[in-house]
């Protein structure tokens, strides 16, 4: 391929230098971008980057960049001749971005754009499957009660006195068209039923990473079976991408259902319960139970072409990784610094899957430690990042996962449907991230921390109990995800910032149903609502209504007087326990 259609834009050291970029594929020039970009032709009048003495120098190239970014995504997608494979079109963008960093380390365009490249060589394009609940080749064990039995995994066993249990499919980006004909489930347990698979969005999209569907218990017999469930995924079209990829890799997952018999009823909400260390102890697991960190990737089937993509992917990012480290050596930058820690997590997330493990995840957390200092007005940013990674570390393996697993309390409350607790506390996490390795957490302690929202636990659906105590939740905005845990009965919220901040700037940080036009059935609480000023407590109103709460904790918040006490005692009516004393 000739470098004429190759790279339609060139980055000549006179671009780092402010002047106007070249163009080098005339058929494919900025007169594309009113069809392409509408919303640049806005800002450039007339298609063509002709304005440049209306901007100054950095606001043009962060203009060219976004311009570039977008018609080059284009022509890849489209698959237009001369940009064909997108490996060779993005080895040759590579090669001139390389020209103007290592000229001009400075060009902050050239940076801009280099991500956007890293961005394009590590994801895949089509949708894939990474994870489900129940995992493949589980059994899952269901009860009606929680029994004494500690014989019994906490990872693979679920109770609920609901008569269903959900099935989870969690995709690596958002998807629609999730249904009864694009996921096949062959098992008695839905013989005479259509499954109706909902989509975990905050936002009310029908466009979601996470989706979610309900199978029946078993009848149970004295002498009951494993009943098998088989999910196939992808086999007829229909699931896309938001950015309108088809789910091409088809995957098929099976496990077993095995339900118990109640030998003698035990009644729920009987017990409060306490979070304090002494209450639990660290679990001692087998060599013989399922591995909770188990990946989807293998039951992706992919051809040639995507295998020999994969290999591209790797060694192009183990050659990035090698040239930042030698221009690192030479001089300090912070931006060099970060595309360096992308790169690391770049590498592990494409060599996870497969080895199980994070190489560079030390590396990379010292990476974004260093940056926090080095820039202060970013630190928040650094931190968010900084927490991923340790969260990615904590979750790539079994052994360090089951270093915060632990039981609460003897292990055989009857309160709690299974007594194992994943206490990922006092880690300074300020965000949460791979959730998609935690689908089968039912008790999580994130109690210490920093966070400002709970963004993504809305995929946990098998959470009973959640502590999120001393954090730095600023509004009741931010526990949106919360409206979509139907199975959640334990939650403390104590010791936040809710009602400290006159306005609550959650609201423009966080995917949430307060941000959103939703339909809102007053009328049918006016019973429990009828002597409230239901404007005063309105967000925490949507968040609790839909709840079934045993126990909630709210004590050390702004907001938290006898007034806001009285209003959630009459909207979630099944609440046993307030801040630790028992209601009557």
């Amino acid at each position: 391929m000739g470098a004429k259609q190759g790279s339609f834009i060139h980055r000549s050291r006179n671009a780092a230098s402010g002047s106007v970029p070249e163009a080098r594929s005339p058929e494919f020039s900025c007169v594309e971008l009113p069809e392409i970009c509408g919303s640049i032709d806005e800002q450039i009048r007339g298609g063509r980057i002709t304005v440049y003495d209306r901007y100054d120098k950095f606001q043009f190239q962060q203009l060219f960049c976004v311009a570039q970014s977008i018609l080059l995504s284009n022509l890849l997608q489209r698959k237009v001749q001369g940009f064909f494979p997108k490996e060779v079109v993005l080895n040759e963008e590579y090669e001139l971005v390389h020209q103007a960093l290592f000229t001009d380390p400075d060009d902050q365009s050239g940076w801009f754009y280099y991500l956007w490249l890293l961005d394009q060589t590590v994801k895949a394009d089509a949708p894939l499957l990474v994870s489900s609940w129940p995992a493949r080749d589980s059994l899952i064990i269901l009860e009606d009660q929680c029994l004494d039995d500690r014989a019994l995994s906490p990872f693979n066993t679920f109770h609920s006195d609901s008569g269903t249990f959900p099935l989870i499919v969690y995709f690596n980006q958002a998807v629609e068209g999730v249904n009864s004909s694009t996921i096949s489930v062959e098992s008695v347990l839905n013989a005479n039923s259509e499954l109706n698979w909902k989509p975990l969005s905050t936002n009310n999209s029908q466009t979601a990473q996470v989706w979610v569907t309900y199978l029946n218990y078993p009848k149970v017999y004295v002498h009951s079976e494993a009943y098998p469930v088989e999910v196939s995924i992808g086999h007829s079209g229909g699931i896309i991408s938001s950015s309108g990829f088809h789910y091409s890799h088809p995957s098929r997952f099976a496990f077993k259902v095995f339900a118990r018999p109640v030998k003698t009823p035990i009644g729920h909400g009987g017990e409060i319960i306490s979070w304090q260390d002494g209450n639990f102890a660290l679990y001692e697991t087998s060599p013989e139970e399922p591995n909770p960190t188990i990946s989807l990737d293998q039951l992706n089937s992919k051809d040639d072409n995507e295998k020999t993509s994969s290999e591209w992917r790797a060694e192009t990012i183990a050659n990035e990784i090698a040239l930042f480290q030698e221009l690192l050596s030479e001089i300090s930058c912070k931006i060099g610094k970060l595309t360096l820690a992308r790169l690391l997590k770049a590498h592990d997330t494409l060599l996870s899957p497969c080895a199980n493990k994070m190489v560079y995840s030390e590396e990379v957390i010292k990476l974004y430690s260093d940056l926090r200092v080095l820039d202060p007005p970013h630190s928040q940013f650094y931190k968010d990042e900084h927490s991923l990674t340790l969260l990615q570390q904590i979750t790539s393996t079994r052994e360090s996962l089951l270093r915060y697993c632990f039981l609460h309390g003897d292990g055989t409350s009857s309160f709690i449907g299974n007594s194992m607790c994943l206490r990922l506390n006092n880690l300074s996490l300020s965000r949460m991230g791979s959730i998609e390795r935690l689908l089968w957490v039912q008790m999580l302690d994130l109690s210490h921390n920093e966070l400002r929202s709970i963004e993504g636990l809305e995929a946990m659906q098998l959470l009973s109990c959640l502590n999120l105590s001393n954090n730095k939740l600023s509004g009741f905005t931010a526990l949106g995800p919360l409206r979509l845990l139907k199975l959640l009965k334990v939650l403390d919220i104590s010791c936040n910032q809710i009602g400290s901040h006159s306005i609550d700037t959650t609201r423009y940080l966080c995917s949430s149903p307060l941000c959103h036009t939703e339909e809102m059935d007053w009328g049918r609480d006016e019973t429990v609502t009828a002597d409230v000023n239901l404007a005063n407590y309105w967000e925490a109103f949507v968040i609790f209504r839909g709840l079934s709460l045993t126990q909630l904790d709210i004590a050390g918040n702004a907001v938290a007087d006898e007034k806001l006490k009285s209003f959630l005692v009459k909207i979630v009516p099944t609440l046993k326990w307030l801040d630790g004393g028992e209601l009557h």
